[in-house]
């Protein structure tokens, strides 16, 4: 999991510095923001399911499953709160990077 964190976090930054090369500042800033806004669940998610793994019963679905409602629930607050918050908002740039931070995980799939 934290491979997976860490390539999104990677093409967030990819993404923010292609947006400030198209549309500047602000562009670069939505995209990174939009990417925060996926990775930062995945994030805590992956270390809610890391340490519950690590514990003497283990996971269960139910586990899985209350976390990723709370990974849907943080997503939704986080981009709510930057579109709220940031009023140079590129709303393009936000949701490239959102997209590209979203399904970087099929870098990995063409790994080997």
């Amino acid at each position: 999991m934290l491979r997976l964190v860490s390539l999104q976090l990677f093409a967030t930054v990819v993404a923010g510095l292609i947006a400030a090369l198209l549309g500047g500042w602000p562009a670069m800033f939505s995209a990174v923001l939009g990417g925060i806004c996926c990775v930062l669940p995945n994030g805590i998610m992956a270390l809610r399911l890391f340490a519950a793994a690590h514990k003497p019963g283990g996971t269960n679905p139910l586990t899985f499953f209350v976390w990723e409602l709370i990974k849907i629930a943080l997503t939704l607050a986080l981009l709510g709160a930057t579109a709220w918050l940031y009023r140079d908002l590129n709303w393009l740039a936000l949701l490239a990077g959102f997209i590209v931070a979203l399904k970087s995980y099929i870098f990995l799939l063409f790994r080997h």
